[in-house]
């Protein structure tokens, strides 16, 4: 759609509420640092509107919302930064000084509230409630002092959607603060209990009733219209959506990841794609959009999941799961045509397709990670080695990693598969008894080692027979553990005739049968690679790296 299509009042702006509106949900506060850095991500996001907390609540409050503008003040692009106050004169006057770096570049917004809806009155401003005229007084005059310091300034009637046989006493607030010199009315679903059924009493409905009166009262002053929805019912996305396309509103007030207070706020990056896909690309002469850089939607919502509240993995865009896929119809389809089973690409927020290998998965998918892996699965064993797989991990219904999956694999390709391990010492000889597979050998294979060396020594010398020379760099083991009862933990390092080093595990009571179980291991790996590999190059995830140029300690 070409830019002069696009009219201002369908740029529907975003405002983020997640420093202010999503830390006062129970267990969503962040320290300095984390505040900062989530002011950084929302800024990289082009948010609109960043309201950066509650400057008057303490002096950390204060000095974060300060912070945070002076960083902004550097930038480039600069979000209008609001912060939150009561319509308490030293709470604006607070307010005004923690917002004032952004005064010079218009960026400096100030919100206030006071509730309408009749029950939240009493219990929020006690006597002062039965005093309307004062209120309305008290809203015009804080208003217009922080006009004249400069301040944007959104006026919200608390408790919008509940307003009741408020609605002569909301209009008066709203015409005294538009009156003063407030650009922007919000208009909360506060208590997240508003939805169409509600009919004439909707709030939406009243939003283009006061929109109308104050468009006919104030003709010349451009009014922008905000919806604020709390999600209790599950509506808060689709209120807010309601509010732009039935309603006046061309502001969407809302959390990353929903987050807020109770069952949380309307989720912002569920409304901007939203907004993308049945608006922007619709195909309409005249569309509804945002300028936000939807690209680094995954990266701000794995933030807030990381360090406010867990996201759901079943989430909306942005969860785990979202692009994520087990079933082997689905996982066939995907890799013939990402957007098989995709109602969007998950690149346009800054994610990728993933699959994970379940019970349901099939022969394509194990074939795929495994070739990105870097290994080799022919189209003819791809069902088999794929139920070799799930039967390494019967009882996991959930799935399995990639990992794991490269895992199994490579004990389907190994050459050595050895069910028990005997040995004896004497002075100058060692004897080894592997049980089971060796190479192309089953049943009992015996070695000896004259020396001293230990037992590993003579299992090394039955497999190069076999393989080929080989080095081992380095061999630790440790104790998982104190008592009798403790396994012993062995890691070693191999290097073969290319200078391909890999890496082997093994644990056991007895710390010399760990050590052999940890070179059986890493020789299987080097088999796997050799014969398997459809990459020349190391695979460093696969326990496989180049060998250094200076060969590990040996332990």
């Amino acid at each position: 759609m070409k830019s002069e299509q696009r009219t201002k009042d369908r740029h529907v702006k975003i405002f983020d509420t997640t420093l202010r509106d999503g830390q006062q949900c129970p267990g969503a506060g962040m320290d300095f640092e984390h505040n900062l850095e989530y002011a950084r991500l929302a800024c990289a996001l082009r948010v609109d509107v960043l309201e950066a907390g509650f400057p008057s609540a303490s002096n950390m409050d204060f000095e974060i919302v300060r912070t945070i503008c002076e960083e902004v003040a550097t930038m480039e692009y600069k979000p209008v930064i609001a912060g939150l106050c009561q319509l308490r004169e030293e709470q604006v006057i607070r307010t005004i000084e923690s917002l004032q770096p952004l005064v010079a570049f218009g960026k400096a917004r100030l919100h206030t509230y006071v509730p309408v809806d009749p029950e939240l009155m009493p219990a929020s401003l006690g006597k002062l409630a039965d005093d309307k005229n004062r209120i309305i007084a008290d809203l015009y005059r804080l208003t217009k002092m922080a006009v004249e310091a400069g301040m944007e300034v959104q006026f919200s009637p608390e408790g919008y959607s509940r307003m009741k046989g408020n609605f002569d006493f909301t209009t008066e607030l709203i015409r005294a603060a538009i009156q003063a010199g407030a650009t922007v009315i919000n208009c909360p679903d506060t208590i997240g209990g508003a939805s169409v059924f509600e009919g004439e009493e909707y709030f939406v409905r009243k939003m283009v009733q006061h929109e109308a009166i104050m468009r006919s009262e104030f003709p010349d002053n451009d009014v922008t219209w905000s919806v604020h929805c709390h999600n209790d019912f599950g509506l808060a996305v689709q209120n807010s959506l309601n509010g732009v396309v039935d309603g006046p509103a061309s502001q969407i007030e809302g959390c990353i990841n929903g987050i807020g207070e109770r069952a949380g706020n309307a989720a912002l990056e569920q409304c901007i794609m939203i907004v993308k896909h049945f608006s922007e690309a619709s195909g309409n002469e005249n569309p509804y959009f945002t300028t936000v850089a939807t690209e680094k939607l995954q990266e701000i919502s794995d933030f807030v999941s990381q360090h406010m509240l867990p996201r759901q993995p079943h989430w909306p865009v942005s969860g785990d799961n979202a692009a994520k896929h087990s079933s082997g119809g689905h996982t066939n389809a995907i890799l013939k045509n990402p957007m098989a089973y995709q109602p969007f690409d998950p690149k346009e927020i800054g994610k990728n397709i993933s699959f994970l290998f379940g019970p349901l998965s099939g022969g394509n998918h194990a074939k795929s990670i495994i070739e990105d892996f870097g290994y080799v699965c022919e189209e003819s064993e791809k069902a088999e080695i794929a139920q070799h797989i799930k039967n390494q991990f019967p009882l996991r219904r959930k799935g399995i990693t990639d990992d794991e999956l490269f895992g199994a694999y490579v004990k389907y390709r190994q050459p050595m598969n050895v069910d028990s391990i005997e040995y004896s010492k004497q002075t100058d000889r060692s004897q080894v008894k592997l049980h089971g597979r060796f190479f192309d050998e089953v049943g009992v294979i015996e070695e000896d080692n004259a020396g001293r060396d230990s037992a590993l020594a003579a299992v090394k010398n039955a497999i190069e027979k076999r393989f080929g020379k080989f080095q081992i760099l380095s061999h630790r083991s440790h104790s998982d553990g104190a008592g009798i009862d403790a396994c012993s933990i062995s890691e070693i390092y191999i290097t073969d005739e290319h200078n391909m080093q890999f890496k082997g595990d093994g644990s056991d009571h007895d710390i010399e049968i760990s050590a052999i179980k940890a070179l059986i291991d890493a020789v299987n790996r080097a088999y796997v690679h050799r014969h398997f590999s459809a990459k020349p190059q190391p695979v460093g995830v696969t326990g496989v790296k180049e060998a250094q140029s200076k060969p590990l300690s040996v332990a």
